[in-house]
Order: structure tokens, then C-alpha cells, then sequence
């Protein structure tokens, strides 16, 4: 069964088939989560429940409430935004940046543009790929088929560093970290604007967009999603963009990039938060080829996962990563520099 709370890489215009049940003529009365539970792999009643509501799950070609019972002779379908495909991963030779690795773990520092796991429209060239050509019999997660290896993951265009367990032992140590929200893991970034303090705590939930499934939304009044804790302190100010420093305490997918966009400060060329378009600075021509220059020159959003520290599933010593910021961030950091100089002189 997919894992209902991915993000699918399309918005849902149209659904694929990938189950089809139709109850036993004898069937007693049962509520549609439980039924299903019963009868598909790896799937939990969280994320059938969640299906429900996004309406991928039909009895009788109907959409259904969750508290719908199932009855003799429905006919229950699971459609998702992706065609069906076996979770099997092609190992592919692509060349991976490993900034450390022994026997039990390794860190990769990966690219922008390099998509962590196969997905749908992503089946090939991923970051697992890589992983399957240059090791062997990596681990894989309960309920998280096709992605070995991978106890987290980072978002296509964010550049940065991933850590990879090599062992059962060590993917069950290093995941316990993450679901403690003990992992240090800092992301330096470029946002529109000047946030008013130097530092500051984002503490809003994150969920599911109930208008674009593609986008994490805020609900600031905790009434749905799930919290969502970023910390923040200003590295540099650049007059109408600032390069700052996020540290994650949860792990929500597309945090930093949500609740900066909450917070009115969107993350540079970021546009799936509307980050790419002039949000600060002047109506003049020049300065608006001036920005558009730097949207070419850094093409994604401005995000990288710049350090990681966690505790080593063997030796139990504490281990602490960085990585340098990939040249196309440098470039614009340098850009915004001197039209700041020019500008105050």
C-alpha cells in the first residue's frame, strides 16, 4: 500500500487503481477503515483513514464517509495519484557524494534537483538508486518499501545533507532519534524581507493544504495538522532578502518552507510557496533584472541542509556533520552583497 501521507509529486487530476475488493456475499456489517485493514499489506488505519478523506477510497464507485460498513457484495477501490509499480529499485551508477561512512551508517551530501526516493515521475535517477548500485542489502523501514536505506529524507530542490543506515540496528537507532526529535539538524536559507527579531521560535501546525494537496498549510489555531517547531536567528541582512539559519525540533514535510511563508517571509525562488515572484525592493527595471539574474543563477529555492548531529548507533559517541553551501547559494549570497554595497554607497 502507498504511504498516504507522501506527497504526491502531481496534482490529483487523475486517480490509478490499485486496489479492488468486493465483499464476501456473507460479509457482516463492518466500518470501511477496519475491513481494510484486514485485507491491504502495510498500511495503516491513520493513513486509510486520511484516504477517505481525500476521497481515493470508493465503495461502488462512491466516495464514502469513514464511518461508512461495509456491506455483502461492495465493491471497495483504492485509487491513488500514481500508476501502480512494485517496489523493487533499480540500482543505477550515479556518483554520490559521501562525506562520511563506516560499517553501520554513512552521510551523503546531496545535490539540488536530485529527488531522494522513486516516486511517481521520479522512478529513475534518485538518490536511493544511487544508494542500490553502491551498496548492497541496505535495510529498509517497516511500511517503507522501495526507499532502503532512508530514515529521512530532504526535499528534491533542497541541497544538503542526508544520513543512510547500513544496518537493521542502526536504521532503528538512528529513526528513534528522529521520532525523539533529538537529531541537530540546521538548514541555512534566503528569505524575502527582514524579519523584525533576530531570532525567533515558529511553533504552528503544519498539515496537508485542504485547497492544493501539493502544498503544507499552517493551522495556527492547532485545530488540524501536526505540530511543527522551527527555530530561526538571522545570519546576514541583504535589505530586501535576509540569509538566515533554521534549526527543525519535528520534521514535518516542506517545514521550513511552510512556516516561513507564515511567518510573510518566503524562502528565495521557492515557487511552491510563492517565493519566486519580487516580494521586496523597488519598481525600478534595473532591480527587477537584477533579481530575475539571481532566479537564474540560483534556480530552486534557496534552502540547504547544512549541518547534522546525532548519536552513532555502535559506538554511542556523538557525531556532527556540515557541509559547505553549494556554489549556485554562494553566487547569490555574493550577488545580493555587493548590490547592497552599490546601493548604500
Amino acid at each position: 500500500m502507498k504511504d498516504f501521507e507522501a506527497f504526491p509529486e502531481e496534482e490529483n487530476e487523475g486517480l490509478f487503481e490499485h486496489y479492488r475488493i468486493v465483499a464476501d456475499p456473507k460479509q457482516a456489517l463492518l466500518r470501511i477503515d477496519k475491513f481494510l485493514m484486514d485485507r491491504l499489506p502495510n498500511v495503516t488505519r491513520n493513513k486509510i483513514q486520511d484516504a477517505i478523506k481525500d476521497e481515493y477510497i470508493q465503495v461502488n464507485e462512491i466516495a464514502v464517509k469513514a464511518n461508512y460498513r461495509v456491506r455483502p457484495g461492495d465493491v471497495v477501490t483504492v485509487s491513488l495519484p500514481e500508476p501502480p509499480r512494485d517496489t523493487e529499485v533499480v540500482p543505477e551508477d550515479i556518483l554520490l557524494d559521501i562525506v562520511f561512512e563506516d560499517d553501520f551508517l554513512l552521510v551523503v551530501n546531496k545535490r539540488a534537483g536530485m529527488v531522494v526516493h522513486p516516486a511517481y515521475a521520479n522512478y529513475s535517477g534518485t538518490l536511493v538508486n544511487a544508494l542500490a548500485y553502491h551498496f548492497k542489502n541496505l535495510p529498509t523501514m517497516e511500511n517503507n518499501e522501495g526507499r532502503p536505506g532512508l530514515v529521512h529524507r530532504i526535499d528534491k530542490d533542497t541541497s544538503g545533507l542526508l544520513v543512510i543506515a547500513k544496518t537493521e540496528k542502526a536504521m532503528t537507532f538512528l529513526a528513534r532519534q528522529f521520532f525523539d526529535h533529538s537529531i541537530e539538524r540546521t538548514y541555512h536559507a534566503l528569505v524575502w524581507g527582514e524579519p523584525a527579531e533576530e531570532a525567533g521560535t515558529i511553533a504552528v501546525n503544519l498539515g496537508r493544504s485542504l485547497k492544493d494537496r501539493r502544498v503544507t498549510a499552517p493551522f495556527p489555531d492547532g485545530d488540524m495538522g501536526r505540530a511543527a517547531i522551527t527555530h530561526y536567528k538571522i545570519l546576514q541582512r541583504l535589505r530586501y532578502i535576509t540569509y538566515i539559519q533554521c534549526n527543525l525540533e519535528t520534521g514535518r514535510t516542506h517545514q521550513i518552507r511552510a512556516h516561513m511563508k507564515y511567518l510573510g517571509h518566503p524562502i528565495f525562488n521557492d515557487a511552491t510557496y510563492g517565493g519566486d515572484r519580487i516580494l521586496k525592493g523597488t519598481t525600478f527595471s534595473k532591480y527587477k533584472s537584477f533579481v530575475e539574474n539571481c532566479f537564474k543563477i540560483i534556480p530552486r529555492q534557496a534552502l540547504h541542509a547544512k549541518s547534522l548531529g546525532f548519536i552513532h548507533p555502535e559506538s554511542k559517541e556523538y557525531l556532527q556533520f556540515d557541509s559547505d553551501l553549494p556554489p549556485d547559494f554562494k553566487a547569490v549570497i555574493e550577488k545580493w552583497e555587493h548590490y547592497v554595497q552599490f546601493v548604500d554607497q
